[in-house]
């Protein structure tokens, strides 16, 4: 668990324009986001820029160099070269950096260690926010890094922003994760800056981590593959059983599994496409899923045009129920999380914020994990769940840049805790 020195909310009156960049484990997306005098008003234009694969595990330089670029591009594009020429400050940007970081500042970063499939050399335990300033100081654009912050504190922010009732910020995507707000006085790793014990600040759960040691969850042997095969065997273990980066893969091994052994499906065919790590991911389950047919016709088209296998309808019927057991657990750990932290503070009536493309794309994700929230948390039956986890506001840019307004904010109060560099920023 990572503080963020993301000290409140927003009041809904912040003002002003802000860039945002969002890094994630598939696009880079870069927003300029305009906070009106219109309380919780925005307004936003962005562009997106795909995430090369070489990159992920290329060199650091070349990483920084390409998210520069794409800054570049997007403020030439955007703006005059005369508007730039005559500004007479630098555009505060909140920069999503959505990996495990920890922060003695909102300014800074010192990655733990990467996800979502990165795993670039030298970067691990050095602080990202000087790696990233160099390239844009190289290329002098008109930016000020206001504020660092992973994805998950943006969502809780810019849900608080438009629903002041929402006191959890969830993402369910390619990673899982969560944040909330808690009391300086309940987080032990900033005892020591003595900050007035009730002041808030967000807390960047990280429990895509949970369970690394293996002796809570029960894990099934294509669980222990999947970790075991990853970049990072024995890390973000409840990610794995949970993020769309697996989702496919687990579905992939099983069915590899009951064709090579006694159950012989797709008997006497080609599977080797099926063979092939991470060939399928989430939407394909998704699409089995939705299959309106009881036939499941679409099914056997999409096994014929992506896998060359022509299915039975038992197998197509198995294939279906192993997607709904596959979305179904995932929705329903994705509860616990949530689950956890109402209960750790005592929770009994909010609205929650979830992004991410499983939260939004995969078929029933919402009402499974609704139901395992109302399992857990023991409700009456008949009545509204008094926790709603809803669609969330944009948190990897509209969150990131109010953030960074937040931030001014503080500076001008005069409120510097966990700010390391204020030059500029008013």
């Amino acid at each position: 668990m990572n503080p963020t020195w993301v000290m409140g909310y927003p009041d809904g009156y912040e003002i002003g324009t802000f860039l945002a960049l969002d890094m994630g484990g598939t696009n880079l997306r870069v927003c300029e986001i305009i906070l009106a005098e219109e309380k919780g008003e925005f307004e936003i234009i962005q562009s997106k820029y795909r995430m090369p694969e070489e990159l992920k595990t290329g060199e650091s330089e070349e990483l920084w160099e390409y998210i520069a670029d794409c800054l570049q591009q997007f403020i030439e594009y955007h703006h005059e070269l005369e508007d730039l020429e005559q500004m007479d400050h630098k555009l505060p940007l909140g920069f999503t950096f959505s990996f495990p970081a920890t922060q003695e500042f909102i300014d800074n970063g010192v990655l733990q260690r990467w996800t979502k499939g990165f795993d670039i050399a030298g970067v691990e335990g050095q602080d990202v926010a000087p790696l990233f300033e160099a390239a844009i100081e190289k290329r002098q654009l008109p930016i000020k890094l206001g504020a660092l912050i992973n994805d998950t504190t943006g969502t809780l922010i810019a849900s608080h922003y438009t629903d002041d009732t929402m006191q959890i910020g969830c993402i369910f995507g390619t990673g899982c994760n969560a944040a909330y707000m808690e009391n300086c006085g309940s987080v032990p790793k900033i005892a020591h800056y003595n900050l007035p014990p009730e002041m808030p600040i967000a807390i960047n759960c990280e429990y895509g981590a949970f369970d690394n040691e293996h002796v809570v969850l029960p894990r099934t042997p294509f669980d222990i593959i999947i970790d075991e095969d990853s970049p990072r065997p024995g890390q973000q273990s409840f990610e794995k059983m949970i993020a769309g980066l697996y989702l496919g893969e687990l579905f992939r091994l099983v069915l590899v599994d009951l064709h090579d052994n006694k159950y012989k499906i797709f008997e006497g065919q080609d599977i080797s496409k099926l063979r092939k790590a991470y060939s399928l991911d989430a939407s394909f389950l998704s699409f089995i899923e939705e299959d309106p047919f009881e036939n499941l016709s679409e099914t056997g088209e999409l096994f014929s045009k992506e896998l060359s296998i022509k299915a039975n309808k038992p197998e197509l019927e198995l294939c279906r129920r192993l997607a709904e057991l596959i979305g179904t657990r995932a929705a329903r750990l994705s509860a616990c999380g949530v689950a956890a932290i109402c209960k750790k503070k005592n929770i009994q009536s909010c609205h929650v914020g979830a992004d991410g493309s499983v939260f939004n794309k995969y078929p029933h994700f919402k009402v499974r994990g609704a139901q395992a929230l109302r399992e857990i948390l023991d409700w009456p039956r008949g009545k509204r769940d008094p926790i709603d986890i809803r669609a969330a506001e944009d948190g990897s840019g509209v969150g990131a840049a109010l953030i960074a307004a937040l931030t001014i904010k503080r500076v001008k109060a005069g409120n510097l805790a966990g700010i390391r560099n204020t030059e500029g920023m008013i």
